[in-house]
């Protein structure tokens, strides 16, 4: 729960605009960045709806047949990204500033993110092209969104008998927030996390024991949109490596554990046009109304956006049946579970699902560890645009730990989130503009609820086996 930066002005530049620069060329290969970087292997990587890594691994030799668009994948077997056994192959387009070497995962490789196409055209279904269309709609209004991220994790075990716990057997406490031991055992751990942020540019600035005995928090520089979305990706992959490389397991599910705090992936959003950032009042942009926290007009409209829209956004901000486990949960061992209920904004209070810290940024906190970052950030940003497009007033900000009572409660579980997606045609859109997309993305989740819903728990086998 650490707060994130406020943004500066001008994010880094990418890895392969730093190779283009050191070796003097007007434009570079995949291979030549590759090599160099000492990368002899490439993870061609895409994710699909769920946010499952997908990736061929390709050798720097034929790292130009995979920039030329010869490097196919089944969509179908891939998984949730909208195809059929029949569909023609996704080809994976490399975005060549998005290259990230990892010599700490194994020496020579490197991942760089790809764009699904097929039949030569950016596949609508896949979530990095989803974003993707949600910034170019932006940018026609020019406006560009910049992005921090809070990634929560757990590092856990997994018993003989199937339960899990701890990795750290001595990390017990009730409540072991910023606990300077825990860090201490971890050292290696998160030093090693840290070393390999810090080696890609990605301006890592903290690393807590969060709420949860065995939970953390690593965190990196706010960037544009889509590159943070990228490093989420990525961070999530190399902290699975990593943690296994040290037998443990590095987990981004909501509510492992039934009496603590659950794990969530936090947005700080900004809007900008160009060097302006466009959410502090000032320069004829205030709009305050008696609201305290010097936020422009355009900014409140924003936030009036996400609010309005708050129930069908869950549906990607929370997108498993594990995700209502913790925002359903009414205690922790620690006194507190830190996700909102209700679809409320306040200023530097994280009882809301929208906390202003500041004047510059907003922090969305209703998502969790399972949340896919590319469809999560473009979602909130349809919401909010559609905001500020149709000057939706957000009211007063509401006091510390209070909600307003015509303020949306939040979706009680997976089923709820897809009804109120159904019922939403702006978000159900926001998906690459077309709504048959969020009906296929809806469907699937309610697949999975009731794949869930149909299956035996041991609670009912306690609950009802003996009691009539």
């Amino acid at each position: 729960m650490t707060s994130v930066a406020t943004p500066a002005v001008t994010p880094s530049a990418g890895l392969a605009s730093q190779a283009n620069d050191a070796l003097s060329q007007p434009a570079i290969s995949l291979a030549d960045i590759a090599r160099a970087h000492d990368v002899r292997f490439l993870l061609a990587t895409f994710v699909d709806m769920t946010g499952k890594p997908c990736a061929k691994l390709v050798p720097v030799e034929a790292a130009d047949e995979l920039e030329s668009g010869a490097m196919g994948f089944a969509g179908y077997a891939a998984g949730l990204i909208g195809q059929k056994p029949q569909d023609a192959d996704l080809i994976a387009v490399p975005d060549l500033s998005s290259f990230t070497p990892v010599p700490f995962v194994k020496e020579g490789l490197a991942l760089i993110h790809c764009d699904p196409h097929v039949n030569g055209r950016p596949w609508p279904y896949a979530p990095r092209v989803i974003l993707k269309n949600a910034l170019a709609r932006l940018d026609r209004k020019g406006m560009q969104a910049k992005v921090g991220a809070e990634v929560e994790y757990f590092l856990v075990k997994k018993n003989d008998d199937g339960t899990l716990s701890t990795a750290d057997d001595k990390d017990d406490s009730p409540r072991p927030c910023y606990d300077a031991r825990g860090v201490t055992r971890m050292y290696e751990h998160l030093t090693s996390i840290s070393d390999a942020m810090n080696s890609l540019g990605w301006g890592n600035y903290a690393n807590d024991h969060e709420d949860a005995a065995g939970q953390f928090e690593q965190n990196f520089n706010y960037a544009d949109a889509l590159t943070t979305a990228d490093r989420v990706v990525s961070l999530r992959y190399i902290l699975n490596i990593l943690a296994e490389q040290r037998g443990m397991t590095a987990t981004f599910m909501p509510k492992p554990f039934t009496d603590r705090t659950g794990t969530g992936l936090h947005f700080h959003l900004s809007l900008w046009s160009g060097a302006d950032a466009l959410f502090p009042a000032g320069d004829g942009k205030a709009d305050d109304g008696g609201r305290g926290l010097g936020l422009s007009r355009l900014a409140y409209s924003f936030i009036g956006g996400i609010l309005e829209h708050a129930p069908a956004l869950q549906a990607f901000l929370a997108p498993t049946v594990n995700s209502y486990k913790r925002t359903g949960a009414t205690t922790s061992s620690s006194g507190a579970t830190w996700s909102p209920r209700k679809a409320s904004f306040g200023g530097n209070d994280r009882t809301h699902m929208i906390r202003v810290p500041d004047n510059k940024r907003i922090e969305l906190r209703s998502g969790d560890g399972s949340a896919n970052p590319y469809l999560a950030i473009a979602t909130a940003i349809a919401a909010g645009l559609d905001g500020v497009e149709k000057s939706i007033d957000p009211g007063l900000p509401s006091g510390p730990g209070e909600s307003k009572p015509d303020a949306h409660f939040l979706p009680a579980t997976l089923l709820h989130a897809v009804e109120a997606l159904r019922k939403d045609p702006v978000i159900l859109a926001s998906l690459s503009g077309d709504p048959e997309i969020g009906a296929y993305y809806a469907t699937a989740k309610e697949e999975e609820f009731l794949s869930w819903h149909n299956q035996v728990s041991d609670w009912e086998i306690r609950t009802y086996l003996t009691s009539i």
